[in-house]
C-alpha cells in the first residue's frame, strides 16, 4: 500500500502543501522546521554528554550510602536535642 514514492506522487504532495499553506508561508515554515531540528540536535548532544559525564555506579552507590548514614546520624542528634531530658 505504501510502497516507494515516485516523482508523480512527490509532486502531488508538494502541490497540495503549496495549496494548503501558500507559497509565502512555506519559507517561514521551513526556517522554523530547521531551527527546531537544530535545537533538537543540540539537546541530544547535551544529553549524551551528561550521560558520559556521570560518575560510575559504584561511586554513586557509595555516595548515596554515605549520605544516608549522615542523614540518620543527623536525625538521631536532632531527636536527642528535642526529647525532654530527665
Amino acid at each position: 500500500m505504501f510502497g516507494r514514492l515516485g516523482a508523480p506522487e512527490i509532486i502531488l504532495i508538494l502541490l497540495v502543501v503549496v495549496l494548503l499553506f501558500g507559497a509565502k508561508r512555506l519559507p517561514d515554515m521551513a526556517r522554523s522546521f530547521g531551527q527546531s531540528l537544530r535545537i533538537l540536535k543540540s539537546e541530544t548532544k547535551a544529553m549524551q554528554k551528561d550521560d558520559s559525564d556521570e560518575p560510575s555506579t559504584a561511586h554513586t552507590a557509595t555516595a548515596l550510602q554515605a549520605a544516608s548514614q549522615n542523614r540518620h546520624t543527623a536525625r538521631a542528634a536532632a531527636e536527642a536535642e528535642t526529647s525532654p531530658q530527665r
